[in-house]
């Protein structure tokens, strides 16, 4: 036996040992007492390092009645290569075919190789082969293929190099395994070319290629667009028996590409074949489909997969949820939220913020605050999208009030802000949609306390664009917006205004660009000062188009928005688009201020006999219908 410790300094028993013999050693030793190889192979892996488990064995090998096996010699030295005790390894090795009467199994140089390899002992692993002439033996097809899996994760060409210069020196040409590693390491490393030569060198030695090996090169072709992608459709027709595997990778990569006619195609020839694909690549198309507004047919994959007995998470219904939410059909999701309850599909707390977002959306806000009780009743917590979506609906939709009121529910259960400014910025857009600037400037002063950096900048360019400073206060707003801070509506208003009192039309109008960009919609006030200054600039119809483009988003103009482009259509002569103006000005009810009537007055009366046209006529009619 090995002496590779000092057994006078090892305790007879431990307290592992003693419970163990306590359960088989109550009564008298007999043959039917005698502990199984399994039972000792399970107390070696239990111990916490090299030492307990070579006492483990040493004690075991001293159980009346007790011989080892191969399999109690694997367990040992798994734990040994485990605690890198490579160098006692071999020695225990040796001893096996005195202790056992045979040498290792192929199992055990298995167990080494794959321990060298978890190890990052590669180059290692091929020395294996070594310990294998040891004892006289051939090195077997499997331990050969587990030295090359080892190989391939680090270098290709040195597992390469191992296959020609070790295995076939051997006469071990391979099998579907061996090819199916090599295949494996070529398309990792994107060597899609040498996998072709691969693929052609099997069918040269009589070899058909399985479908893993078919999958992988498939998989890998994917990777590389369309015409990758092509090139893999027709490797598939190849295949002898295309799997599930063979669908799922193609499918899932015409999905990415956007391809859905493909797609639905191969979709379609899986179903026929039997096949049900995996949650991923159903999700995969039922995005695709909702995507492109066909919510009806994601439904019909989706009951497709059911019928065949085909697993559907929550994820695969929240896609659907989604799509009908975007189509503004919020009502067919909540059918959808019972639906999957029904079917035992647990919703999550993504189902209901996508409901919850649709319902905002649909202006449904009573529903969406029912929705909110109703996923506390079930046991899901709110997180932070769940507040910050139903703040920005309430707020967007009119609702400001409502909207604080879920803002400090928020605070109550997330105790504070949470470092997201998000929601406090759409209170703020409510009130200026509200036209609540004094308002909405007290809710940012009291914002100091939680954002106080983003709150003392805010103040600063809403200060500088009062006092006329605008270049000041753009000068604030870029290094805010440098450094990822969130301005809110009330900086982008101000901004836009003193942009366009200094002449700089363009640079205001990018700016409530990127204001719409974040959600926040200007009212009125604020695409008035865009309409007077480009009617100042004579750039009337850039004008009329903001006017067309405002009244399009559902924001109403108002005397402001029709009087500077009525007068510069006086100003220019061009009375009949004038009178147009007005006409739409008094159909919507509002009433033209003096400066309106006095630019069409006074270009009234340049017209030559304009006394005797109907056009007096007409400005009667109209001082009739407003009075």
């Amino acid at each position: 036996m090995l002496n590779i410790f000092n057994p006078a300094k090892i305790p007879i028993f431990s307290k592992t040992h003693l419970r163990f013999l306590v359960r088989f050693q109550t009564k008298p030793i007999s043959s039917s007492s005698v502990p199984t190889h399994q039972h000792i192979t399970h107390l070696i892996l239990e111990q916490k390092s090299a030492s307990q488990a070579l006492e483990t064995f040493r004690w075991a090998s001293k159980l009346p009645k007790f011989t080892h096996s191969q399999s109690t010699y694997r367990a040992l030295i798994h734990k040994l290569c485990i605690f890198r005790r490579f160098d006692c390894v071999k020695e225990v090795l040796d001893e096996m075919p005195t202790s056992v009467g045979s040498p290792p199994d192929e199992t055990i140089f298995v167990t080494i190789i794959r321990d060298l390899g978890r190890a990052k002992m590669t180059r290692e692993a091929i020395k294996v082969l070594d310990l294998v002439s040891r004892f006289k033996k051939d090195p077997s097809l499997k331990i050969c293929n587990s030295i090359l899996d080892v190989l391939v994760k680090e270098d290709i060409d040195l597992a390469r190099a191992f296959y020609r210069k070790k295995m076939m020196a051997c006469g071990i040409q391979g099998d579907d395994y061996t090819f199916g590693i090599l295949m494996k390491g070529l398309c990792l490393t994107n060597r899609i070319s040498d996998g072709f030569k691969l693929l052609q060198l099997m069918k040269s030695r009589g070899i058909t290629p399985n479908t893993v090996i078919y999958n992988t090169l498939i998989h890998a072709l994917c990777r590389h667009g369309k015409v990758g992608i092509g090139r893999g459709r027709s490797l598939m027709n190849e295949i002898v028996e295309p799997n599930e595997v063979t669908f799922n990778v193609l499918i899932s990569a015409y999905c990415k590409e956007g391809d859905m006619i493909q797609a639905l195609v191969l979709l379609e020839k899986s179903f026929d074949l039997g096949f049900v694909l995996d949650v991923i690549t159903i999700t995969k198309v039922m995005e695709i489909l909702c995507n492109e507004g066909r919510v009806m047919e994601a439904v019909e994959v989706l009951e497709i997969v059911e019928e065949r007995g085909g697993s559907v998470d929550a994820v695969a219904y929240n896609t659907l949820i989604k799509g009908f939410c975007n189509l503004g059909k919020a009502n067919l999701g909540l059918r959808f939220l019972k639906e999957m309850e029904r079917k035992g599909c647990l919703p999550n707390v993504n189902t209901y913020n996508e409901l919850i977002s649709g319902l905002c959306e649909s202006k449904k806000f009573d529903s969406a605050l029912e929705l909110l009780n109703e996923m506390r009743r079930d046991g899901v917590s709110p997180n932070f999208l769940t507040y910050d979506t139903l703040v920005r609906g309430l707020c967007s939709g009119g609702k400001t009030g409502d909207g604080l009121k879920i803002l400090n529910q928020m605070e109550e259960s997330r105790g504070g802000s949470g470092g997201q400014i998000s929601p406090y910025n759409s209170v703020i857009y409510g009130l200026y949609k509200e036209n609540q600037s004094e308002e909405a400037f007290e809710f940012l002063t009291k914002m100091g306390s939680f954002f106080p950096r983003a709150v003392d900048r805010s103040r600063r360019i809403l200060g500088f664009c009062e006092e006329g400073c605008v270049w000041e206060a753009k000068r604030v707003y870029d290094e805010m917006t440098k450094e990822g801070g969130l301005p809110s509506a009330l900086v982008y208003a101000s901004l836009i205004r003193g942009l366009c009192q200094e002449g700089e039309i363009r640079e205001a109008f990018e700016l409530m660009n990127e204001m719409v960009g974040h959600g926040y919609f200007p009212v009125s006030s604020t695409f008035n000062a865009l309409i007077s200054e480009f009617c100042r600039q004579g750039k009337v119809e850039s004008a009329s188009k903001l006017m067309e483009e405002m009244v399009g988003r559902g924001c109403f103009p108002d005397t402001g928005s029709f009087s500077p482009l009525i007068d510069t259509f006086c100003r220019k002569g061009d009375l009949q688009r004038a009178l147009r103006l007005l006409l739409q000005m008094v159909e919507k009810g509002i009433i033209p201020d003096y400066c309106t009537w006095n630019s069409l007055l006074l270009c009234l009366s340049q017209e030559i006999k304009w006394s005797e046209s109907r056009n007096v006529l007409l400005v009667n009619n109209l001082l009739s219908s407003i009075l």
